[in-house]
């Protein structure tokens, strides 16, 4: 718990905070894991007398979020707090709609204690614009482990040892990976085996510079194969449902293995289920020294300033070592913070250490997620998601097709924008 005092933040601030103000935060965490977390922040912030006032929008990735954003900043009735991350964050501070968070970020050492990948995506024009919540780890494979020991099956290392489990399940009769056909679902999927494929600077090739020939390599060919090979481990008459549907079919047994982010951890601990005794984790075969990354962040509106004081106060709790550990143990994710201690380092499970440790090492290691909004522009993001779901939907478009027209789709974005290779 915190023994922050108001008096010493408005020293640190040069601002004094009121009892009992109230902050509208908007954001997507709907499922049980998610709820969970936010009533944790909820209540860390009551606690130094700030009401957060919810204003959760179902829909998996944010989509309908960020509609929602849109729609309340053009009437007028922005949010206090937004939940943003990766490029979108400077694409709103450019509208000049966001506070700047230099005065927190200078009194609570934020250019230190946060490595420079997280840094640079708070940061625009040389200000502090965003505070950071959590880092998530998306190139994980989870696996039922009552299923697995029943089977004699090992953890899988490699795509064979994945083919041979998913024999093996289906041979049981038992569908061997869950998997939804919603288009952010399957291009979650997609992008952890370009990875495996081609390796992060592969990766950033595709993803962030937006190289269209890279989309007639072989590499990105092989992700596209690995795609429909695992689909045809799935069922395929499978509707599209919420991940956290897919969590309880993980859980009880209906489906042997998913490859999703590490808050499909978070759902499944909310369900009761227990690490390595109910199910277990492992990063995507060919992936374990990688990390494909999203990073919760929460932005706050600018206004009249008349909730500045709490938006500053809201923003240094969050960071806050004591929040950080609470938080990431509830959402599955991980702290944002590198200076973690022994105490706190002996507190994470052991797929909450690999994930912060691997992504720790550096760049060269890190891969921004598409999908989750790190590596892209929404239209880009948008316009390779869907292409995506239509080749996995589709089985008549081939590989070479499916390359040729993601290449051109490329160019024709990059085109629009100025992008002219």
């Amino acid at each position: 718990m915190f023994d922050y005092k108001v008096s010493v933040l408005a020293l640190l601030l040069g601002a004094s905070v009121h009892a009992g103000e109230s902050v509208d935060v908007l954001h997507w965490w709907t499922s049980a894991s998610e709820r969970g977390a936010a009533r944790f922040l909820q209540n860390r912030l009551a606690d130094e007398k700030i009401d957060w006032r919810d204003a959760a929008i179902p829909g998996g990735g944010g989509v309908g979020a960020m509609r929602v954003l849109k729609s309340r900043v053009l009437a007028g009735k922005q949010p206090a707090v937004a939940q943003l991350i990766g490029p979108a964050i400077a694409e709103w501070a450019d509208l000049g709609l966001i506070l700047e968070l230099d005065s927190v970020a200078k009194a609570n050492d934020w250019n230190h204690v946060l490595s420079p990948t997280i840094r640079q995506l708070l940061i625009h024009r040389e200000h502090f614009v965003a505070a950071p919540l959590g880092l998530h780890r998306i190139n994980n494979l989870y696996y039922n482990v009552k299923l697995f020991r029943k089977l004699g099956l090992a953890e899988p290392k490699t795509m064979d040892d994945l083919k041979r489990a998913a024999l093996r399940l289906s041979a049981a009769g038992i569908t061997p990976m869950g998997q939804s056909s919603e288009a952010w679902q399957v291009a979650t999927l997609f992008e952890s085996l370009v990875l495996m494929e081609g390796g992060p600077a592969f990766y950033r090739d595709v993803f962030v510079k937006r190289n269209a020939s890279a989309y007639l390599d072989s590499r990105f060919g092989r992700a596209l194969s690995r795609l429909r090979q695992l689909r045809s481990y799935t069922n395929k008459s499978a509707r599209e449902q919420p991940w956290s549907e897919v969590a309880q079919q993980l859980s009880n047994g209906q489906v042997g293995m998913v490859v999703m982010g590490d808050w499909f951890k978070g759902e499944l601990l909310s369900m009761g289920q227990k690490l390595d005794v109910d199910f277990a984790c492992a990063s995507v075969p060919n992936t374990q020294q990688y990390h494909l990354y999203s990073i919760d962040s929460f932005v706050m509106f600018t206004g009249d300033y008349s909730q500045q004081d709490a938006q500053e106060k809201m923003a240094q709790i969050l960071v806050s070592p004591a929040v950080q550990q609470g938080y990431n143990r509830i959402k599955g994710s991980v702290p944002v913070r590198r200076d973690l201690d022994a105490k706190a380092m002996s507190s994470l499970d052991r797929c909450a250490t690999s994930s912060w440790q691997t992504f720790n090492k550096g760049k060269s290691v890190q891969a921004p997620s598409l999908v989750h909004r790190m590596a892209a522009d929404e239209k880009f993001k948008d316009a390779i998601v869907a292409q995506v779901q239509k080749f996995y939907l589709d089985e008549s478009i081939s590989v070479q097709d499916n390359q040729q027209r993601m290449a051109a789709m490329v160019r024709a974005l990059n085109a629009q924008e100025g992008n002219i290779e």
